[in-house]
């Protein structure tokens, strides 16, 4: 029997990975990842916040920033203070943000994408974009169900 180092470790538990079996851990990062909350979060965190984002491309838009939690809680529009808590949380406790809090008075926190989280940025502010440009046609079809099936 051979055994493996720690990088041989990881890749063998990297292959196992597969989202579609009851207990694969991917499954809880897809459900945190999912959350409108944290595609905002990501988003606001990202840079592209701001009106008329939609069909950007990477270069256009604002580029990543540290954010502090009151900026976020504006921005974020009916987040609620507990939800926007938790959703930072569970993201800095996945290594897709990080949290600095500096001493003034009152503390500032302030919060910022690491790479992994830039990373992930990327794909959100895509489905974000894809959302915003096609929820048009959704609606049209939700109507048209409705009109089917009633």
């Amino acid at each position: 029997m051979t055994t493996m180092n720690a990088a041989q470790r990881r890749a063998q538990a990297k292959a196992e990975y597969n989202a579609f079996l009851a207990g694969c851990p991917s499954r809880q990062l897809l459900d945190r990842i999912s959350d409108k909350w944290a595609v905002l979060i990501l988003c606001a965190l990202g840079g592209d916040s701001g009106p008329g984002r939609t069909g950007e491309t990477s270069a256009q838009a604002d580029g990543p920033r540290a954010m502090r939690y009151s900026e976020l809680s504006r921005l974020l529009a009916g987040v609620s203070q507990k939800m926007l808590t938790q959703t930072l949380r569970s993201l800095e406790r996945d290594g897709l943000l990080t949290r600095t809090v500096t001493p003034t008075v009152p503390v500032t926190v302030s919060y910022e994408l690491t790479g992994l989280g830039l990373s992930l940025h990327l794909v959100m502010r895509e489905v974000r974009g894809w959302a915003q440009t096609h929820m048009g046609e959704v609606l049209a079809h939700r109507e048209s169900h409705e009109a089917r099936t009633s």
